[in-house]
């Protein structure tokens, strides 16, 4: 007979999912009700207006999809993006190379940015693209690139569409909740996210918030939206603002729990709080990894405080490290994508998991782990140059 599943309790420092803080895993606990009982739409009433908070926004289709933040992109383009359209798309990692094949899949044209990874989006290869592709109506990019760990200016490629009359898609999964993120100010039109980053939830819910602007180009399609599921002409009468809900879906009641108190806990913090708390954080594990020997991928003005690049060193290997980590220590950290694969580590401080426990037990058993295999370091350097930032 198969028995019950009962996991460890691992330290997530990979690129999430994060840590869950117990709070919210107690909320996911609570009775379950129907998910049009009065009760849960007054919930949904108040999910909205605490997404609205986290956004920085005052879009009244502010709303978390019932699935993984992969979802949230998705509706974002197969709202937006019509047969014969052209979308100019920043790549500089994985995550950009997903919505190229967002835009080809909806039957447009998809007109590519490319960086280096390790590097920000380019504001004025963007600039050059529309010169060359005025037809262009969206402009597509990720703000905090998770396979690398680069922070892109939002604001300035935002400001950019706009200029150029175009609507713009921004991927927020892994920035939400922990780098300053304000849909309005910046005139961002169709924003989506995750919930098992840096907001410390459970994963498989997205919320995502679009602008009037992005309202308007969807009511106006000439072509249906081709998911049904995803159609936010159908979600809205569901997530609307009428006491009469029209079923669209059954709601996942009990992670909407979850993402509530999840999203209550950063209310509580305050936003400028939680993005002080991550880049303190940041700053005394790079401290350790920097007295470690250890360098980061990325230039210091455009890393993301919440997921740390490491470059390997060379002769380590990296696989060994990680399953080390994980078997002795219960510490998840994350391997390399695409052209960094084998060449760095990735760490993340998202969440509850940005504290100065974690950081001080990842440096620690690093410097355990990495000495095993001969890398050279001063004994108890990281954990020193930790302490000093963290006052200790």
């Amino acid at each position: 007979m198969t028995a019950s599943f009962y996991p460890p309790q691992r330290t997530l420092m990979g690129p999430g999912p994060s840590d869950v803080s117990p709070r919210v895993l107690g909320a996911l606990s609570r009775p379950t009700i129907g998910h049009l009982d009065p009760l849960f739409v007054d919930l949904m009433d108040q999910l909205k207006s605490l997404l609205q908070y986290a956004f920085q926004t005052t879009n009244e289709l502010t709303i978390p999809i019932s699935a993984p933040g992969s979802a949230g992109m998705e509706a974002c383009f197969v709202n937006l993006v019509s047969p014969g359209d052209t979308v100019i798309v920043c790549q500089n990692g994985v995550f950009g190379g997903r919505m190229k094949e967002n835009v080809e899949r909806c039957g447009a044209t998809a007109v590519m940015v490319q960086d280096s990874w390790g590097q920000p989006v380019d504001p004025a290869k963007v600039a050059s693209a529309f010169d060359q592709h005025p037809e262009a109506s969206l402009l597509a990019f990720v703000h905090a690139e998770t396979s690398t760990g680069v922070r892109s200016d939002a604001q300035a490629l935002c400001a950019l569409a706009s200029e150029r009359g175009a609507l713009s898609i921004v991927d927020t999964v892994t920035s939400l909740a922990g780098i300053e993120l304000q849909v309005d100010d910046w005139g961002a039109d169709a924003v989506y996210s995750g919930t098992q980053k840096c907001l410390s939830c459970i994963p498989g819910i997205s919320p995502v918030t679009f602008s009037p602007r992005a309202v308007e180009r969807i009511s106006n399609r000439t072509t249906a939206v081709q998911s049904w599921f995803l159609d936010m002409q159908l979600v809205m009468g569901y997530w609307g603002g009428s006491s009469k809900r029209a079923y669209h879906h059954t709601a996942p009641v009990n992670d909407l729990y979850a993402l509530h108190e999840a999203l209550v806990m950063l209310q509580e913090e305050g936003l400028e709080a939680s993005h002080a708390r991550h880049r303190h954080n940041h700053l005394a594990l790079v401290a350790g990894l920097e007295a470690m020997g250890l360098n980061l991928a990325v230039e210091p003005q455009y890393r993301l405080p919440q997921l740390n690049s490491v470059l390997i060193p060379e002769g380590v290997d990296d696989a060994a490290v990680r399953s080390a980590l994980l078997n002795e220590y219960n510490l998840e950290i994350g391997a390399g994508l695409g052209t960094l694969a084998g060449k760095t580590w990735r760490i993340g401080l998202m969440g509850f998991a940005s504290n100065e426990k974690n950081v001080l037990l990842c440096l620690t058993a690093l410097e355990a782990v990495l000495g095993r295999q001969g890398f050279a370091m001063p004994t108890g350097a990281g954990l020193t140059a930790a302490k000093e930032l963290f006052g200790g």
